[in-house]
């Protein structure tokens, strides 16, 4: 199966091509206990953490168990899991977050289960907020008799605002010298110099530098308010990117290709297995007519044989050939880094 993707042509917001350096999101990881299962939870015979987390957790509570009755619980409504949870930028102490709950033993199902107050860490081993709450998996499943039926994944569940941020984080947006950095998403020498462009017309220039193929550094004002003012005119500005670069990207698992116009072919053969294809390109001139005030153009004109099939003159349609002879995505990936080797495809082949 084949994709192609249209280049960006249009006139694009200024914040959805670039970020603010400083401003980013925070990950947080903690780990807790799940209870309240229906049968589901972790054997402890296997996970002998899950037993030891719920001693520690009771006798911070203030009840003692010795460690011949630990050794004895069975504990299938328990299940030790992992949370996770994505600190924004600027949350303030209070705020609610969602997290995600993620099964760390063997346990069956989480489903209507609830997590246990679970400090949640940042990468400097800081508490930044606490989860608690109950919890709602996307799956269902349902066994009996050696027969089962699961749809979607049993061992995670959400919990929607299950987190109250405790400790800020400090988002440093000005640097030393006043000035202040945005980085583009996908790294483009054009499209740099188009948005130095944009943001000198609308504020004068010397307000936008260009540092790299990425980063633009900019002449902020001194004040805070200001600077929030300044960046919300930032983001509002149009840039019509530049045409991004060739690219095809495909799937390994399902044969599934994703491709822009930029994709080009060239004449080539390629012999796989029981596999052959042939292209020839030739250029035809495309004439206007008299007083269209239209421009003569080279059109390429491809004829692409593969196995006594002929179709058009594109990367698609080779494709398309191919997935109906059978084609693996293996025979894919061989066939596409033949061309991309031979220098008959011109473009960025990523394989995922």
């Amino acid at each position: 199966m084949a994709v192609t993707v249209t280049p960006r042509a249009h006139a694009e917001r200024l914040k959805d091509l670039v970020s603010f350096q400083g401003v980013r999101d925070n990950p947080l990881i903690g780990y807790g206990l799940v209870v309240g299962l229906d049968g589901t939870g972790d054997q402890t015979m296997q996970t002998p953490f899950t037993t030891q987390s719920l001693t520690n957790m009771l006798g911070n509570l203030g009840i003692t168990v010795n460690s011949a009755t630990s050794q004895n619980m069975q504990l299938k409504n328990v299940a030790a899991v992992m949370v996770t949870a994505v600190l924004p930028p600027f949350a303030c102490p209070g705020e609610a977050i969602d997290v995600t709950v993620s099964s760390l033993g063997n346990a069956k199902s989480l489903r209507g289960g609830t997590l246990l107050m679970s400090p949640l860490k940042g990468a400097d081993g800081q508490v930044y907020a606490m989860a608690q709450g109950n919890l709602v998996g996307g799956g269902a499943g349902a066994s009996a008799n050696g027969s089962k039926v699961q749809v979607n994944q049993l061992a995670v569940g959400r919990i929607s605002a299950g987190a109250i941020v405790e400790r800020a984080v400090p988002n440093a947006v000005t640097q030393q010298g006043g000035t202040m950095q945005m980085e583009l998403r996908e790294m483009d020498f054009d499209t740099t110099q188009r948005i130095v462009a944009a943001v000198n017309n609308q504020f004068g220039m010397g307000t936008a530098m260009a540092l790299d193929g990425r980063t633009i550094q900019l002449r902020a004002p001194e004040s805070a308010g200001e600077q929030v003012s300044f960046m919300a005119q930032l983001q509002n500005i149009d840039v019509k990117p530049a045409q991004a670069a060739a690219k095809v990207i495909l799937n390994a698992r399902t044969g599934s290709i994703v491709m822009n116009q930029m994709v080009t072919l060239q004449n080539c053969a390629v012999a796989h297995g029981n596999l052959s294809v042939v292209i020839n390109t030739k250029m035809a001139m495309s004439q206007p007519g008299p007083l269209s005030n239209g421009q003569t153009v080279a059109a390429p004109q491809s004829n692409i044989q593969l196995k006594m099939i002929a179709v058009g003159a594109n990367l698609a349609d080779v494709v398309k050939a191919l997935n109906a002879l059978g084609a693996t995505p293996a025979d894919l990936i061989s066939i596409l880094q033949s061309m991309k080797a031979a220098g008959a495809l011109r473009a960025d082949l990523e394989i995922i």
